[in-house]
Parts: structure tokens; sequence; C-alpha cells
């Protein structure tokens, strides 16, 4: 039996959501080139490398410094250093345009959720932008670290779980991610020629406003689930090396989709009363094509379904955390929802594990 909208006054509904990209950009091709000279110094089958790059569908990325500083950021202090400086310049610059857009201020932000796996800082970013936007003195923070991609959705579901106890409150979900920085040169495992090829640069920002909030609009946040899969610790994430963060992707991940997101995703929906057929708008986290593929066969879904995801992946490739937000902003932008229409996000991260969020419009 379906609940009608609006029956839940606790409900906070995402007001808007932005997107912002580094000012730098590579194409695949340009990004195959300058690896090139570094592999074949290495590696027999430099033709394999190029494949594996290819392979991924990105058509190019941004990238947060310009191609050719890379070469000269040897430590893992250098990286990081590059990470907190250009990670605060990008999270302010997209809180700016979605502050805006949500016809706000940063003195009506309660809370700042800040999201990211591919830096880290003490001050947290979050903090640092407290001065540069004028947030108020009293503003909440909670920066977490390590849900990698699931932590779109996941951030999203703990802010809105936030405002169901402060329905007056605001809460700002801020993604900021530059992978690129977190590239392991000397490392020519599978997993990494992969991440060289499929990770992008990139933050989101979600403005989330409590039921009882003035001019609340947009769609609610109706429920949420964790999904935590027992002994796959293992499958993604990373090794934390003296040259900084080495990247675990296991081939396993697409299986591990195939295998059960089927009967979460039904298990999820069941309770509210819905089926698959009734989710209007698809909302997944860009992991990849065998991930995306493996979403389509195991909900067998239809070929459009996923669209969005299949374009931002080929235009800015993956983006960890911010993928989905950008899969959501464009949804909420393009989709032309109708009053009454459901939606469901999900993404998958380390853990190994999967966050849903349930829509309405």
């Amino acid at each position: 039996m379906h609940s009608s909208p609006g029956q839940d006054p606790s409900l906070p509904s995402i007001r808007a959501v932005g997107r912002a990209l580094p000012s730098h950009y590579a194409t695949q091709e340009q990004l195959i080139e300058a690896f090139r000279g570094l592999w074949a110094t290495r590696h027999f089958n430099v033709e394999r490398l190029e494949e594996l790059h290819r392979s991924v569908r990105v058509k190019g990325r941004y990238l947060a410094v310009p191609l050719d500083t890379y070469a000269s950021l040897v430590t893992f202090q250098a990286r990081n250093d590059a990470w907190i400086r250009e990670a605060t310049a990008l999270s302010e610059q997209v809180v700016r345009q979605t502050l805006e857009r949500a016809e706000l201020t940063p003195r009506d932000v309660d809370h700042v959720f800040f999201v990211s796996v591919t830096g880290i800082a003490t001050p947290s970013i979050d903090a640092r932008l407290v001065n540069r936007l004028g947030l108020r003195g009293d503003v909440k923070r909670t920066p977490i670290f390590g849900l990698g991609c699931v932590a779109g959705v996941a951030g999203l579901a703990r802010a809105a779980d936030y405002l169901r106890a402060f329905p007056t409150h605001t809460a700002l979900l801020v993604a900021a991610e530059l992978c690129s920085l977190t590239l392991q040169r000397e490392d020519l495992s599978i997993p990494n020629i992969i991440a060289s090829g499929l990770f992008g640069d990139g933050a989101a920002c979600a403005v989330l406003r409590g039921a009882e909030a003035s001019g609340a609009r947009g769609p609610r946040v109706m429920a949420s689930r964790s999904v935590f899969y027992p002994d796959t610790e293992r499958i993604m994430g990373w090794d934390v090396v003296d040259s900084g963060f080495k990247v675990i992707l296991s081939a396993k991940v697409p299986q591990l989709v195939k295998d059960h997101i089927l009967r979460d995703v039904e298990g999820f929906l069941t309770e509210h009363g819905l089926r698959r057929s009734d989710i209007r708008h698809w909302v997944a986290h860009t992991g990849g094509p065998r991930v995306l593929q493996a979403f389509e066969e195991a909900l067998e879904l239809e070929a459009t379904a996923l669209a969005r995801s299949w374009e931002s992946l080929r235009e800015v490739g993956n983006l960890s955390s911010a993928s989905v937000l950008f899969v959501l902003g464009e949804t909420l932008e393009k989709a032309n929802a109708r009053p009454g229409d459901w939606g469901l996000m999900m993404a998958l991260g380390p853990g190994f594990c999967a966050e849903m969020v349930l829509l309405r419009w």
C-alpha cells in the first residue's frame, strides 16, 4: 500500500544540488600519452595497459592541478598538501553556488556534513570553510572519512537523519574528491591501472532542509537503508603506504552486485509498499561500466534507466562520493519529475557495503 505524499510531517527535503569541477582537463588519450613513457620502461605490454584505460569508457577527466604538475608531487605530503588546498577551494566554490541556487546564505546553515576519501586534514575541510564562507560560529560539523564511493548516499542519509531530529534546520552535504592526487605511479597492478583510467576529480553539494524550515521544497527523503556484506573488507579501499593511498579494487565487485542488489533493493522497497516498477528515477553511483551493467542486469532495468549515470561516467569519470550527487543533480534538473514520483539512490563502497535512499517528489 503506497503512502501518500506529505503524510509524515518530519520528512526533510533536498532543496538544491550543485556540482563543481576543477579548471584543468585532460582527455583519456592525453592521459594515456602521459602514462605511456612511464609504462614503457616498466611493463612489456604497453598495449594491454592502454586497453585497460580505454575499457572504462571515460572520455576525459578534470584534474585538481595541471597535468604536468603531477610529476613533481612525489611524496604523500606533497599530494596531501595539494589535496587540502584544492579541496578547500573547490568545496567553497560548490557550496556558494548551491546555496545561491537554494536561495539561502551561509548564515542559514546549521550543520555541515563533509565526506571525502582522497585526502586527510585536521582541522578538516569543513572547518576551513567556516571563515571562508562566513558560516555561523555555532554551526555543527561532521567530517566523514573512509566511506569512499558510498559516502554520497550515506552522507545524504545521515544529513536527513539529523533533520528529522531538528526539523527547522538546514544541512549541507559536501563531497570533495580529488582522486588524481592519490595515484601511485609506481604501482603497475591491474587495480591501479584501472583506477588511473576511471577516477576523476570534482565536488558536489546538497542543501537539505527540515520539514519545518521555511520554504522547504524539492524531493523528500522518505527513508534510507544501509547494507553491510560480511567478510568483504578487502574488496575495495586503501592500503595506506609510505607514498600515500594504494588502491584496493577487487574484480569481484560486479559479481557482488549481481548476487545481492536485487534482494537488497526489493527488501527495502517492500518495507515501504513499493515494487521496482514504482521507481521512476534511478540515481546510481557511476562505479564503472561493469558495475552499471551489473545494476541494469540484476534489477532488470530498462535500457535508459541509468542513462544519466552512464553519461556522467563518460564525461567526468568516477568521482567517488561526489559521483552519485552529480547524477542526482542532473536528475533534479532534467528528469521532469512529477509530484508523487519515486526515486532510488544507490551506491557501493568500502566495507564492502551498499547505501540506498528512497526519494519522493
